[in-house]
Order: structure tokens, then C-alpha cells, then sequence
């Protein structure tokens, strides 16, 4: 019985499940740390393999925004994801909100998932600028925490597991959500039987990209300052004009050390990313290490501007097809659908409903 079960497991098809906020246009942060591998898996998968890739707005209501500036945000993702090279035909590209299940695993989830384990979780104390050693007992936590926000994780489970997926890119700082995933594919198993999949890790092999004035943070959209950082649709002069003001320090020279140069480290991070000679940041340190701060920002620039070439006119073209992007969402729907019900049949009548 074992050994059946082992050839059974060995027999599924890989599914690879990842999904993007809809903040509007991604920066460079995104884009290198999730999105481009997106895009690569569609070159180094096997053809059976499922990409399922989901713009989730039912996560983005867990902090209040305007319902208009949401629909606008879902739709600049949308295009956003198609102008860097997603297939829509290779892979399903859809809202979350489009595919009920994901919301009504959760609700299945959420009675077998631990409240104990959700406190200990740190989005919702991020969220809330937090201390992490913020309970649930203080009344003013309380007081201020949404169910929603706080359920977050299960969602996100749902997200994964009503898919079967067996395979999640995740960034560095995002492990402990997978561990929680597979906390409720556990739980439930234990209750109803083993029915749904323990999905695996797969680590962007790219460190995070900071923000171009604090490099210290990572890049993020919250951050005031635009020049902060870079989005994939700036024209070459603004990828330019934010990688000169960049911000570095007064050692002579070009050294890779982010502990005390994140700055310089940064940048050379970045240019590593987007290197045709493939070099490490360490290897262009080395070829950098007597230039000028303006020479080196300068090759930074080059080597940005032609990695992100043509991203931004595919997404002004994009964003004006209204109808055309409605067509692409509605077919990645019906196809997320499709895929959720069979695990969604699976389920309930595990469950008994």
C-alpha cells in the first residue's frame, strides 16, 4: 500500500501556484523577486505542468482601500503581468474574487486551523505596525485587529491547496506562510483523510531589491518618496534620473559588502540581476572597483534600462484594450474554476456536505 501510494504521488502533474497583490504597476522588487520567475517557469517546466497565477484582490480588502482605486489597481496588474511575458494560453491568470472556492476552502480550513498558530503569525502585526510580541490578550490589539486580517493565512492556504498545488514560489520572507499552508493540509488530513497535497518551496534564487533611498527597507510602494523605487513601466530616462539620486556613500571605490555598503550593494544586486555576462555582484565589484559612484550608476542604468526594454510600451498597448484584458481575466477564470472543483468535490464530500 505504501508503494502505491508513493507511484501515485510520483504520477501527479507538478502545479505551480503564486499569486500578486493588486497594488497597481509592480516595482523592481516585484518584478525580480517573483514575477520574472513567473515568466522563466514558462521556459523550464515540462508542458504538463499547471502555472496558476492569481491577482488576489480578496486579500487586498484586508486593509480598506476605495473600491474605485482597486479596479484600477487589479487591472494594472493584469496588464502589468501580461506586458512582462506571461501566456495566457501556458498559463491560468485570473482574480481570486473570480473563483468563489478559494473562499469557501477557507471557511473548511478555518475550522480545523489553529487560532494559537495564527497569533504567532507576523502579517497581521505588520499590518497593524505592531511589535511582535503583540498578543491577542492586549485589549488595545484587540480593538484594532479585523478577523479578516487576522485569517489572512488561511486564505492564503486556500489560496494554495484548493488548486492542489504542489509547488510555491515564495520570496525569502514569505516561508512562513507556505509553513502554515502545509500546517492546514496536516489538520485537515488528520480529520477527514488524506486528501489534500502538501505543497514544496520554491525559492526565488534572487536576494530582495531595497529601496534606492533607504537601502536598509526593501523596495515597497508604501514608502513616500517615488524615487524610492523603480516600476517596471518608467521610462528609461526616470530609470536613469532614480538610479543616479540613488542613494550610496563617501567610500572610494566599488566594494560588495551590504552590511556596511548597502547602498553600493544594493545597486550592484540589481545590476547582477540584469547582467548579460551573468556575473555575480561580487564579480562586478570586482570589475567596478575603481570606478566613479557616477560611472558605476551609469552601467547600472544601461544594464536596467535594456533588461526592462519594451515592458512599458507592451503595457500602455495592454491598458487600453479594456476588452481585451476582460476577455483574458474572464478565460483564466473558467479555468480556475475548473481546476479548484475537482479539489472542492474532493473536499466536501470528505467533509460530509
Amino acid at each position: 500500500m505504501q508503494r502505491l501510494t508513493v507511484a501515485k504521488q510520483s504520477l501527479r502533474p507538478r502545479v505551480v501556484f503564486s499569486g500578486i497583490q493588486p497594488t497597481g504597476v509592480p516595482h523592481l522588487g516585484n518584478y525580480v523577486g517573483a514575477l520574472r520567475q513567473w515568466v522563466n517557469l514558462q521556459r523550464e517546466e515540462q508542458p504538463s505542468t499547471k502555472l496558476i497565477y492569481s491577482i488576489v484582490d480578496l486579500h487586498a480588502i484586508t486593509v480598506p482601500q476605495p473600491p474605485e482605486t482597486l479596479r484600477q489597481r487589479k487591472r494594472e496588474v493584469l496588464a502589468a503581468l501580461l506586458a512582462i511575458g506571461l501566456d495566457p494560453e501556458r498559463c491560468t491568470i485570473f482574480y481570486q474574487s473570480s473563483v468563489p472556492a478559494h473562499s469557501e476552502l477557507m471557511w473548511i480550513l478555518a475550522c480545523t486551523a489553529s487560532v494559537g498558530y495564527l497569533s504567532r503569525m507576523t502579517q497581521w502585526k505588520s499590518k497593524l505596525s505592531l511589535a511582535s510580541s503583540s498578543t491577542l490578550e492586549n485589549r488595545a490589539v484587540g480593538s484594532r485587529l479585523k478577523l479578516g486580517l487576522f485569517s489572512y493565512p488561511v486564505l492564503q492556504a486556500a489560496d494554495i491547496l484548493v488548486h492542489r498545488a504542489t509547488h510555491v514560489p515564495v520570496g525569502h520572507d514569505q516561508q512562513q506562510h507556505l509553513e502554515f499552508a502545509r500546517e492546514c493540509v496536516t489538520n485537515f488530513n488528520h480529520a477527514y483523510g488524506s486528501h489534500l497535497v502538501h505543497p514544496e518551496t520554491l525559492i526565488s534564487p534572487v536576494q530582495r531589491i531595497m529601496s534606492l533611498t533607504e537601502p536598509t527597507s526593501k523596495m515597497s510602494k508604501s514608502h513616500e518618496a517615488q524615487r524610492s523605487r523603480i516600476l517596471i513601466t518608467d521610462t528609461s530616462q526616470d530609470i536613469r534620473s532614480k538610479i543616479a539620486t540613488a542613494l550610496t556613500d563617501s567610500t572610494p571605490g566599488i566594494s560588495y559588502d551590504p552590511a556596511t555598503r548597502p547602498g553600493i550593494s544594493n545597486l550592484l544586486e540589481i545590476f547582477s540581476v540584469f547582467d548579460a555576462e551573468g556575473r555575480s555582484p561580487a564579480q562586478l565589484a570586482q570589475a567596478y572597483a575603481d570606478a566613479s559612484p557616477r560611472t558605476f550608476k551609469e552601467a547600472v542604468a544601461d544594464t536596467l534600462v535594456a533588461g526592462l526594454h519594451g515592458i512599458r510600451d507592451r503595457y500602455l498597448e495592454l491598458s487600453a484594450n479594456d476588452s481585451y484584458l476582460d476577455e483574458i481575466e474572464q478565460h483564466g477564470a473558467r479555468k480556475a474554476q475548473e481546476s479548484a472543483k475537482e479539489t472542492m468535490d474532493i473536499v466536501k464530500a470528505a467533509v460530509g456536505l
